[in-house]
């Protein structure tokens, strides 16, 4: 896995924090595909990691930058309401 950008760890922190509904209507296609690409295998790394006690390679970076457990849980619950494939 790759060191997580700022722009990669500002949109996690953006699904933890909103309603999937107001972001869908916010984004161009542009930015919704690059959400479905890049941030969707970021958080199936992380939901693979939590669901099948793999070796804590993006949990650390999440934690490192600032985002946490929780977080985490409400990115990936927010990203499969926007139709993401995580599991």
């Amino acid at each position: 896995m790759h060191d997580l950008s700022l722009e990669e760890i500002e949109f996690v922190k953006i699904l933890a924090k909103s309603d999937a509904t107001l972001i869908e209507k916010g984004m161009n296609s542009a930015t919704l595909q690059m959400l479905h690409d890049k941030i969707g295998s970021i958080l199936r790394e992380y939901y693979k990691e939590k669901t099948m006690n793999l070796k804590p390679d993006v949990m650390e970076k999440f934690s490192k930058a600032g985002i946490s457990e929780d977080d985490g849980k409400a990115a990936i619950a927010c990203a499969r309401r926007l139709g993401i494939d995580i599991s």
